[in-house]
This record gives structure tokens, sequence and C-alpha cells, in this order.
């Protein structure tokens, strides 16, 4: 069974907020580059836009936010209780191996 580490979690988190932040910037310049030539079906797809790269910021804002309070509420909970983890992760790393181990 695949588990991602946690640098390889945080850095496909870092990789997906710079894929969305330049997504967002190619739908600015978008919008800033035939902002004179729209017509009215035009403008309502570049208001329509417009809202979409809202809407995409303010959910790569929140997704960082809870992102970083997941990796210091772990991080904290790590420190105040370094055996208890250890054991926890013990436990399920055994659990894990069983199940796959099981039907082999």
């Amino acid at each position: 069974m695949n588990s991602k580490s946690e640098n390889e979690i945080e850095d496909s988190t870092e990789k997906l907020l710079e894929d969305l932040k330049e997504v967002v910037q190619d739908g600015e310049e978008l919008l800033r580059a035939g902002a004179d030539e729209l017509n009215e079906q035009g403008k309502a797809a570049r208001a329509r836009l417009s809202a979409a790269l809202q809407t995409a910021k303010d959910t790569g804002r929140k997704l960082q936010e809870r992102t970083i309070a997941g990796a210091k509420a772990t991080d904290r909970a790590i420190r105040e209780h370094p055996y208890q983890s250890i054991g926890l992760a013990f436990g399920v790393g055994l659990l894990i191996g069983f199940l796959v181990n099981r039907k082999k």
C-alpha cells in the first residue's frame, strides 16, 4: 500500500497552489488582453470568467490556510504526545501490514 510522506503531501499541496495561482494569472491576463474587443456574449463570458477566477483565488487561499492549520495542529499533537504518536503509528502500520498480507 502506497502512502505519502508528510513532505510529499506538502510538496503536492504547494504544487497545486502554484498551478492554481498560474491559472488565475493566465485568466487575468486573458481578461486584460481582450477587454476592448468584446461583444455582449464576450462580456458575459468575461464576467463569468472573472467570477470563476475570484472563486479559484478564494479556494486557493482557504486551502492554503487549512493546510497550514492542519500541519500546525499535527505538529503540536506529536510534540505534546511523542510516545503515544509512535505507538499509534506502529499500531496503524501493523494493522495495515496485517490486512495487506492477509489474502496473499
